[in-house]
């Protein structure tokens, strides 16, 4: 049996490896492990987990995603993506919960790399994406407020209206030297790229404001003051699994799996647009699989491709997983010997961190740009995507996207789907000229389909045959690709109609799909092989034959 198709990129990226690429590779895994650290601890936080738990996670899932990977440069870890969902999970069934669903999400993955899924990814309307990426990034935002203006108030709500109403009634409990560091630290991000964009302005803002609350003795809360960081390596547990909480978790799995899928494979979409390489979408599926599950394993959470590292890493000339590798093991130094000054740092400066973050996820100029040229229906989809992710959770929107865009798409193919009789140019008693100046017999009437011939588009395929005056219908589908049992059905109920007439069905250019479930259905035998012709013009000489 062939396995090629989960191979993982490691092997042909290491054929002919060179020191001169190791070096490329160390520095590029160093710069983006110096990335990775200030966000994985700040998404940790937003997801409702202790701080060490996005290293853990960046450590183990971003070691196995590079090293299984379909993805010569993928760089896997915590994202913003998944905060929303981590954080209810959390809420409602706690750490053992978390790492059941991650558990079961990784065997999820794997089993659509093994059976071949990762192309399907792309059926995905970029509406529905782009919908759930924007209410994902308002949710992240709106649960950033708190932190960054040091309100003084308990637990946030996790529903958005209850949590925005609290946040408005609390809102004069602001802090002004929370919000001025929370402030700092936004600005140092926006304007420090214009100074290095090498070093990350996430990474510099923690260091001045961490430096200006410390010697400052500022009145604003740290991550020490909230939590207990626990320096050193992730320990392999396995948590407490019950069938009970085995069923619960299966629908938070699946959410889980298909937004790692659609995370990590648009991640090697966008790197493969940098390198000029192709990536292995099941392999990658697989990849992630595993790297979800020994996180989960050792105490993380889920992970998959993070677009922004993996950038970095191709800019900074990166071209082979061990870069990947390399960011693991940067930040597995980060664990044992960094961790302690964490606590210094400032609860706003995580929020100003999380506020760009996304502000950066949220492609709200690809979503003016379809509210403003895309047709209404896709903009339906995208805004319902976008509410219900944001008031409601990112279960219901891709489900209900999923559903609405199918049923407007099956409504376009409907519309566009046509019967239309051949015009007639000419009065001559033998032969009437068509719109293509094809001669036709006096006794024939020619139809053409046009577009997929499914179960929205057969109502005008039942009418045609209602001539009495005729003896020979010519069916031409060249237009036709595909075709469905109701399309068939249609068919053979106009066959039927025609036999009554005694009239000859014939049909032009029936493409290689339509032929297959002709064919199998065995409607071939019924019309008549002979009644099958390649093109129009040995359509109608068959008719003219025929018509003798």
């Amino acid at each position: 049996m062939d396995f090629s198709y989960i191979k993982p990129k490691i092997f042909e990226a290491l054929k002919g490896y060179t020191g001169e690429q190791f070096v490329k590779d160390l520095i590029s895994g160093i710069i983006v492990a110096i990335i990775a650290m200030p966000l994985s601890i700040a998404l940790a936080i937003a997801s409702g987990v202790n701080p060490e738990q996005g290293l853990y996670t960046a450590v183990v899932a971003g070691f196995f995603i590079s090293f299984l990977g379909g993805s010569i440069v993928q760089i896997g870890g915590p994202t913003a993506a998944f905060v929303i969902i981590i954080y209810g999970i959390v809420a409602q069934y706690g750490m053992a919960g978390l790492t059941v669903a991650t558990i079961i999400a990784g065997f999820m993955l794997i089993l659509m790399g093994i059976f071949r899924l990762g192309d399907l990814i792309k059926f995905i309307p970029k509406t529905i994406t782009l919908g759930f990426t924007f209410g994902i990034a308002v949710s992240i935002v709106a649960g950033q407020i708190k932190d960054f203006f040091g309100l003084q108030m308990g637990a946030v709500p996790a529903e958005f209206v209850e949590k925005m109403i609290a946040l408005f009634k609390n809102f004069h409990t602001l802090s002004f030297a929370t919000f001025l560091i929370g402030l700092l630290a936004l600005l140092i991000q926006i304007f420090w790229p214009k100074v290095s964009k090498k070093i990350p302005g996430s990474l510099i803002a923690i260091i001045v404001t961490t430096l200006i609350v410390k010697f400052g003795n500022l009145p604003v809360k740290t991550i020490g003051d909230l939590y207990t960081i626990k320096a050193g390596l992730p320990e392999f547990s396995i948590p407490g699994i019950t069938p009970e909480l085995i069923s619960k978790m299966i629908s938070p799995a699946f959410t889980i799996a298909i937004l790692a899928a659609i995370e990590s494979l648009l991640s090697c979409v966008v790197s493969d647009t940098m390198t000029g390489s192709r990536h292995n979408p099941n392999a990658e599926l697989i990849g992630q699989g595993v790297g979800n599950i020994m996180s989960a394993l050792f105490g993380g959470i889920p992970a998959t491709g993070a677009i922004a590292r993996t950038a970095a890493n191709v800019k900074n000339g990166g071209r082979t997983p061990i870069a990947g590798m390399i960011h693991a093991i940067t930040l597995v130094l980060i664990l044992l010997f960094l961790m302690p000054y964490a606590s210094l740092i400032p609860m706003s400066c995580l929020a100003a961190i999380l506020i760009i973050v996304g502000y950066n996820m949220s492609g709200w100029r690809n979503v003016v740009h379809i509210i403003k040229t895309a047709p209404k229906s896709d903009i339906a989809v995208l805004l319902i995507t976008l509410f219900l992710t944001v008031l409601f959770d990112l279960v219901m929107a891709i489900k209900f996207g999923m559903i609405i865009a199918a049923f407007l798409f099956l409504k376009r193919m409907s519309d566009i789907a046509n019967v239309r009789q051949w015009v007639d140019k000419s009065n001559s008693d033998e032969y009437a000229l068509n719109s293509d100046l094809k001669a036709v017999p006096k006794n024939t009437i020619v139809y053409e389909i046009f577009g997929a011939l499914f179960f929205g588009a057969t109502k005008d395929l039942l009418n045609i045959a209602n001539e009495d005056e005729k003896n020979i219908l010519v069916l031409r589908m060249r237009n036709v690709p595909a075709m469905d049992i109701s399309g068939l059905e249609a068919l053979e109920e106009l066959l039927e109609i025609c036999k009554k007439r005694n009239m000859i069905l014939i049909l032009s250019h029936v493409n290689e799909q339509p032929m297959k479930v002709m064919e199998k259905a065995g409607f071939l035998e019924k019309a008549g092989r002979e009644n099958f012709c390649e093109n129009i013009d040995k359509a109608l000489e068959r008719a003219r034959v025929l018509d003798k």
